[in-house]
């Protein structure tokens, strides 16, 4: 396959993955404040079908031509340290990711402590790593 569509093929799937990252916060925030039964069912079914229809499909694809990249030039990206402090970015956004599947099932079995206003302020965390990414990837600058 040629470089370009898998150049191509990654930033649909980061761009698939942070759409997932940034709705399924929000619906923590939302599924915090719910008082009724069919909305609680409700946010658990849209949390499960984003995290694992959505989000972790796009989480492998990203991941997967991510490293196919960068198998083109190993010895230039991992010499490069915005690209090391790129992949520290990602290694990051996976565990916030999966954190994301942990509050899931915490409030899958109703056991959810947190406030829809730690949900507000979790929901702005992946914005500040696509930041990074972003400036890391085009300015370059180490």
């Amino acid at each position: 396959m040629p470089h370009e569509w898998i150049e191509a093929l990654h930033i649909i799937s980061v761009v698939c993955w942070f759409a997932a990252l940034f709705y399924l916060p929000r619906l923590f925030v939302y599924h915090a404040q719910a008082d009724d039964q069919p909305s609680i069912e409700r946010f658990k079914i849209m949390e499960r079908k984003l995290y694992w229809g959505i989000g972790t499909p796009a989480m492998l694809a990203t991941l997967t031509f991510g490293v196919w990249l960068a198998s083109f030039a190993p010895d230039y990206y991992l010499a490069q340290y915005w690209f090391l402090i790129k992949i520290g970015l990602i290694l990051t956004l996976v565990a916030y990711h999966i954190l994301c599947g942990y509050l899931i099932g915490q409030f899958r079995e109703d056991k959810n402590q947190r406030s829809h206003v730690f949900f507000r302020w979790f929901n702005e965390f992946p914005v500040l790593i696509l930041v990074g990414i972003v400036v890391m990837v085009v300015v370059k600058p180490f």
